[in-house]
C-alpha cells in the first residue's frame, strides 16, 4: 500500500533545480517548478546518470550525460511516451514535502 513520506523540507529545494533523496534505498529526485511539485526516479533508464542534477526545461528534465529528456508530470520519456520512469504524487504539509511512495519502510536524503 502507498503512503506519503516526508522527504525534506521546501527550504531544501531550489526552484528549477533537482534534489535526490532516497525511498527504501531508490533515488527519487524532486523539482519544485513554477510553484508545484514533481517527483520522478532519479535514475536515467539509458546509462544510469542522477537525473536530479540535470537541466530542467518547460516541463521536462534533460539527463545531463546522454540528454534523454523526462516530463515531470508522468516520468514519460519525451522522445517516446511509450516509454518512461517511476513518477510520485507530491503533497506539501506545512514546510514538509511528502511523496506517496507504495511499501515504505525506511527514509534517509542527501
Amino acid at each position: 500500500m502507498a503512503e506519503f513520506q516526508t522527504v525534506c523540507q521546501v527550504s531544501d529545494l531550489v526552484e528549477g533545480l533537482g534534489h535526490t533523496v532516497y525511498l527504501n534505498d531508490k533515488p527519487i529526485a524532486i523539482f519544485v517548478v513554477d510553484g508545484k511539485f514533481f517527483a520522478i526516479d532519479d535514475t536515467c533508464p539509458h546509462m544510469g546518470a542522477s537525473l536530479g542534477s540535470g537541466f530542467v526545461e518547460n516541463g521536462t528534465v534533460t539527463c545531463p550525460w546522454h540528454f534523454w529528456r523526462f516530463q515531470l508530470t508522468d516520468g514519460k520519456w519525451a522522445d517516446n511516451p511509450r516509454l518512461g520512469i517511476g513518477c510520485y504524487s507530491v503533497r506539501v504539509v506545512g514546510n514538509e514535502v511528502q511523496i506517496e511512495f507504495p511499501g515504505l519502510s525506511s527514509l534517509s536524503t542527501s
